[in-house]
């Protein structure tokens, strides 16, 4: 190319070169409407007086430009020029995610502000998604002819430089390095080329500005840990050496398979040894009694009824050899109809998860019957059934002291199945000591996760198991004489 052609600029983030064309548009001050634009106007007339612009081809669009609201409103997802933006796409390019106002929050209203309870229009339309505000600047290029500079239809985007809210800078495409210069092909008669390269021209932060930086971010940090402490508030307390919180969010989501219609789940909770529950803290509740409908094979009632649960483990003696027992949920489902007459419907329980986290469990149900049509009569007409006077009886009775529980002769009958959704949190001080107190945190992780400990055992020897079936099939599979060699070898 000829050497008036080359051209090297240095562009500062936000900082305006302007091109020809709005070099005409702005030198009138009839074209000028906004703010802006005069503002425009002036620097305009102060780059003529001074022996105007020193750049020609290369200009910018910064992040108050018209160009930038329109780039970004009128992105397409595809190259087709008969695309159609489809409804999702109109309402998320109306989607601000350019200089969001932020109205600074007040000390005594952090708590307040955490849910907004009457959102209006603008507020959805801005937090519908997540909206990290944004600043946007364009690295122009007028590729015209020469001495035809100033047409709209000549304007190609060089460079894309994005600065987020996080402090991620994005540039699109990236510095030029060792790939070699980038290149624009022009359409028409004479398919021009153009090449351009990028560099990143930042100084080099010097030590003394990187430890003021530094410090600048540790002072940020703690002022977002006060923030933060401050929505959180000064009620949540941590638990003594030892002791193991355990919060349970649950969920009876519902109950199916069941005989009779419009059912309710009556639940309590029963605490071993070692653990405790806070005064305040309700160990029992009834659910709603919710109508049944037609799912499948099985009639399912929907409950969706929430509680939370709170207790305490106090390791007792180290030297004591035996697990200690997890809390018990016992609940019995009954059915009640139009005059008031409940049935039993079935027992059942389950042991509280040893393991934080959420977990779906769907336990099944029984029943005691009696023999004889009689009682099946009595049930269906004037309600009543066998109950359990002691529901713990459903695991071990709470008054068992034996050694062996028999059951013989007690009759029973299979019914369906209640759903749960358990959200389990643990908290205790020794997960955070660890290094320090790492036997002592052993010995009560170990014993408070007995059940686990157990389950783990279990796990090995069915590994084991596989493991030897696996190596007596490949041993079987061998031919006969290699095995006969094999084993005169040994």
């Amino acid at each position: 190319p000829p050497q008036e052609e080359e051209e090297e600029a240095e562009v500062r983030w936000q900082e305006k070169l302007f091109s020809q064309f709005e070099v005409d548009l702005y030198q009138n001050e009839s074209a000028c409407q906004t703010p802006l634009d005069r503002q425009y106007h002036e620097e305009i007339l102060k780059l003529g007086k001074s022996g105007g612009r020193k750049n020609y081809r290369i200009f910018t669009y910064t992040d108050h430009d018209r160009f930038t609201n329109l780039e970004e409103h009128c992105q397409k997802v595809t190259d087709s020029d008969h695309e159609v933006p489809s409804y999702l796409a109109e309402r998320m390019a109306n989607v601000r995610r350019r200089r969001q106002d932020r109205r600074p929050i007040e000390a005594s209203s952090l708590k307040s502000k955490i849910i907004t309870w009457e959102p209006s229009e603008e507020f959805i339309k801005n937090n519908h998604v997540i909206n990290t505000p944004v600043q946007t600047m364009y690295i122009m290029g007028d590729l015209g002819p020469y001495g035809k500079l100033g047409h709209r239809e000549y304007e190609h985007v060089l460079c894309t430089i994005k600065v987020d809210g996080n402090g991620v800078i994005t540039v699109k495409p990236d510095f030029t390095g060792t790939k070699g210069a980038y290149r624009i092909e022009l359409g028409g008669e004479k398919r021009e080329v153009w090449k351009y390269t990028i560099e990143n021209a930042s100084v080099q932060v010097q030590p003394e500005e990187e430890e003021r930086q530094q410090f600048v971010f540790r002072d940020l940090y703690s002022r977002h840990k006060e923030y933060l402490n401050g929505l959180v508030g000064s009620e949540f307390e941590m638990t003594l050496p030892g002791t193991l919180r355990l919060f349970v969010n649950g969920e009876i989501v519902s109950a199916q398979g069941y005989e009779y219609d419009n059912l309710y789940v009556h639940f309590f909770l029963e605490l071993p040894n070692q653990w405790s529950s806070p005064t305040f803290q309700q160990l029992s509740g009834v659910t709603q009694t919710c109508a049944t409908k037609k799912v499948g094979w099985d009639n399912v009632a929907y409950f969706c009824y929430p509680f939370t649960l709170e207790m305490f483990f106090t390791q007792g003696d180290e030297s004591e050899d035996s697990f200690p027992q997890w809390p018990v949920l016992y609940f019995e489902v009954l059915s009640l109809d139009f005059w008031q007459r409940y049935r039993v419907e079935g027992y059942g329980s389950l042991v509280v998860p040893a393991s934080p986290g959420l977990h779906m469990l769907t336990i099944p149900t029984w029943r005691p019957v009696e023999l004889g049509t009689v009682a099946e009569l009595r049930r269906f007409f004037i309600g009543g059934s066998p109950e359990l006077e002691d529901i713990t009886y459903v695991r071990i009775p709470s008054t068992f002291k034996g050694e062996r529980l028999s059951r013989f002769g007690f009759r029973t009958e299979t019914t369906g199945s209640v759903t749960f959704r358990l959200y389990c949190l643990q908290q205790s001080r020794d997960f955070l000591e660890i290094s320090a107190l790492r036997q002592r945190m052993q010995s009560v992780l170990d014993r408070v996760g007995g059940s686990s400990q157990q389950s783990s055992v279990y796990n090995v020897l069915e590994a084991f198991q596989r493991a030897r079936r696996r190596m007596q099939e490949a041993r079987e599979s061998l031919p006969q004489d290699l095995v006969s060699t094999s084993a005169s070898t040994a």
